[in-house]
């Protein structure tokens, strides 16, 4: 196994497990459980899981890897604070757009090979990428199991 592999499978192993502990989790937890507020004045699991969903969702441009499939959640979960927008897709509806999603980028990012993973993602510039050769795809992976492990741990708080 070259360095690069080595890499790869050690951010990507990390990655799966926090998407699994995060969909185990969210089985776990109820409807009513997803409308309490983590702590008090703070975001509501239901809120949560729609960000997940659209940070993402917002990885497949990221990487090159398509346009977003739920567009319409970034504004709600992204740009907008929770409570803040009045009618939000349902528990139901979320959990099945999560169940979509971690089918869908799964077999998206496994189509990546090894060596495409330290390419530029596409917010950076070609000329900014070679002073910067760590802004890559795989970066973008690091800071979204951060991102993810960081929500996941707020969601266990619902139990």
């Amino acid at each position: 196994m070259t360095t690069n592999q080595l890499i790869v499978k050690m951010v990507f192993d990390r990655w799966n497990t926090l998407l699994k502990n995060g969909d185990t989790i969210l089985n776990a937890i109820t409807d009513e459980q997803l409308q309490k507020e983590i702590a008090p004045n703070k975001n509501r699991g239901i809120y949560l899981l729609g960000h997940l969903i659209a940070v993402h969702d917002d990885m497949l441009p990221l990487l090159n890897l398509g346009d977003k499939e739920h567009p319409e959640l970034f504004e709600i979960f992204v740009k907008s604070p929770d409570k803040s927008v009045e009618v939000i897709p349902s528990p139901q509806e979320l959990r099945a757009l999560w169940k979509n999603q971690l089918e869908n980028l799964t077999q998206k990012l496994a189509s990546l090979s090894v060596d495409e993973w330290f390419e530029k993602h596409t917010s950076v510039s070609a000329e900014d990428f070679i002073k910067e050769p760590h802004r890559n795809k795989l970066n973008i992976i690091i800071t979204r199991t951060t991102h993810l492990a960081y929500h996941v741990g707020q969601l266990i708080l619902l139990k």
